[in-house]
C-alpha cells in the first residue's frame, strides 16, 4: 500500500465518520417533533416496506443485532411497533410498525422532503445528488466484498 492509498483511506474514513455524525444530528432534529429518536426512526423505516426479524434489520442497517433489539423492544413498549410470528423461524419474531408507528414516520415527511430539496440544491442538482448516492453505495459494496483488515493486499 502506498502512502497515497493510506492517506485516501484515512481521508475517506474521517469523512464518513463526520458525515455519519452530521446525518445523525439532522435525523435527531427531524425525528424529535414526531416523538422519535433517530434510532427509532431508522428501525421503523427498515420495517415500513415489510416486517423483518431483528437480525434482518441489523443486516440492512449495518449495526449489531443487540442494538436493534434494544430499539425494537422500546418501539414495542411505546406502541410504535409490534412483534409478529415469523413463519420462517419460530423464535425470531418479525418486527412490524403499528398504525401509530407509521403515523409518527409520516410526521417526519415534510421536514425530510424539505431537507432533501435543500441538499439537492446545495449539491448542484438531482444528477449530482444521485451520483453522490452511487459513490457511497459503491464504497459500501467494496467494503462488504473485502474479507477484513487481515489481507494487506486488499484482495479479500
Amino acid at each position: 500500500m502506498t502512502r497515497a492509498q493510506q492517506d485516501a483511506l484515512s481521508r475517506t474514513a474521517l469523512g464518513v465518520f463526520r458525515l455519519n455524525g452530521q446525518l445523525l444530528a439532522v435525523s435527531e432534529r427531524l425525528a424529535e417533533p414526531a416523538g422519535l429518536t433517530a434510532a427509532w426512526w431508522q428501525v421503523l423505516g427498515a420495517v415500513l416496506p415489510e416486517p423483518l426479524p431483528v437480525s434482518g434489520i441489523a443486516r440492512v442497517m449495518g449495526i449489531t443485532r443487540q442494538s436493534v433489539q434494544r430499539v425494537a423492544d422500546l418501539l414495542v413498549r411505546e406502541g410504535l411497533a409490534a412483534y409478529a410470528p415469523n413463519p420462517a423461524h419460530r423464535r425470531a419474531k418479525l418486527l412490524a410498525p403499528t398504525d401509530a408507528g407509521r403515523a409518527a414516520v409520516r410526521r417526519i415527511d415534510p421536514g425530510h422532503a424539505e431537507l432533501a430539496a435543500r441538499l439537492m440544491k446545495e449539491l448542484g442538482g438531482q444528477e449530482a445528488f444521485d451520483e453522490t448516492v452511487r459513490v457511497l453505495e459503491r464504497l459500501s459494496r467494496a467494503l462488504e466484498s473485502l474479507e477484513g483488515p487481515g489481507d494487506p493486499e486488499g484482495a479479500g
